[in-house]
């Protein structure tokens, strides 16, 4: 089976028991984004999911994954994957918007990940404390740190047993050799939760939308021996480099190009060597804690080191 049809296979059977779908209709609509727009196989399925859940009067919560797979936390790497997970509740926060019935912190021997449950899923409700096998939760990402989501297509069974919670937390020394792109002045999705990174005034859910601006870091660190990813949030950005959001605003304003911020931020940060600690969620860590250890080697000649690696 080709992956094309494969794929055309898996949205099929998410929308099957709500709407009439044809597959042949599915698999045309994704070997035109893959094949005629190349578009990626994932932007290519989340449009055609798009499509069907507009059409259906759905939401992305009311659908299931198609099978979803034990996992645990420290698996967790990629945004919109179904998985199931046995984790220990081990904080509850009070949540910021009536659609969300609870939102907090889990936890298994391999880390930690937040958690949002949705008000319109009517699920029982988490105890903290409480250890629970969770079958079918989504996964999905901001700024770096991956988290879950537990819709109406969740089950949740609570265990009578405790399970010991894994400390996730890193620490990278070493030369900040490169700045990814998606750094700098960046906007935000403004949907309830969703905070995904516009791609030219386009959510990838939400279609066209009035971003909201942000601030952030996507940069690489060379130790000597490995090349680490780090993202740096907002306050850890300000931080760093003493650059507020709206300062960055004015000047991107000014310039009429919010790309001017990243390359002053670049300018400022590359060669610099850093300690850097913060957890790791997938491939990144999270920067939470930062000093600077001394001024700026060459940056040309650590990013060719970081990029021969």
């Amino acid at each position: 089976m080709s992956d094309v049809r494969q794929h055309a296979d898996d949205i099929h059977a998410q929308f099957s028991d709500h709407i009439d779908v044809d597959i042949e209709d599915v698999e045309e609509r994704l070997t035109t984004l893959v094949d005629e727009y190349k578009v990626p196989m994932d932007e290519a399925r989340r449009s055609v999911t798009n499509h069907y859940l507009e059409e259906a009067g759905l939401e992305r919560e009311d659908i299931s994954g198609g099978d979803s797979e034990a996992a645990k936390i420290e698996d967790v790497d990629e945004p919109e994957e179904w998985i199931d997970l046995t984790a220990k509740v081990i904080e509850l926060w009070d949540p910021r918007s009536d659609s969300v019935a609870q939102v907090g912190l889990l936890g298994d021997p391999t880390g930690t990940i937040k958690f949002t449950k949705w008000a319109k899923s009517e699920l029982p409700a988490l105890e903290e404390g409480g250890v629970y096998e969770l079958r079918n939760v989504v996964t999905d990402e901001y700024q770096g740190r991956y988290s879950v989501k537990l819709n109406s297509t969740t089950v949740i069974e609570e265990l009578d047993e405790d399970i010991e919670v894994g400390n996730d937390t890193s620490e990278v020394e070493g030369a900040l050799v490169d700045m990814q792109r998606g750094s700098g002045l960046i906007k935000r999705c403004p949907e309830d939760d969703c905070t995904r990174v516009l791609q030219n005034g386009r959510c990838n859910e939400h279609g066209e939308v009035e971003g909201e601006f942000d601030l952030r870091i996507k940069a690489v660190v060379d130790d000597g021996i490995d090349a680490h990813e780090v993202i740096f949030d907002k306050d850890a950005t300000e931080e760093l480099t003493g650059l507020s959001l709206e300062e960055a605003k004015e000047m991107a304003m000014d310039a009429l190009d919010t790309t001017i911020v990243a390359d002053e931020i670049r300018e400022d940060i590359v060669g610099t060597y850093y300690h850097i600690e913060g957890p790791t969620f997938g491939r990144y860590v999270l920067a939470d804690d930062v000093e600077e250890l001394g001024g700026p080697a060459d940056p040309e000649e650590l990013l060719i080191k970081a990029r021969s690696m």
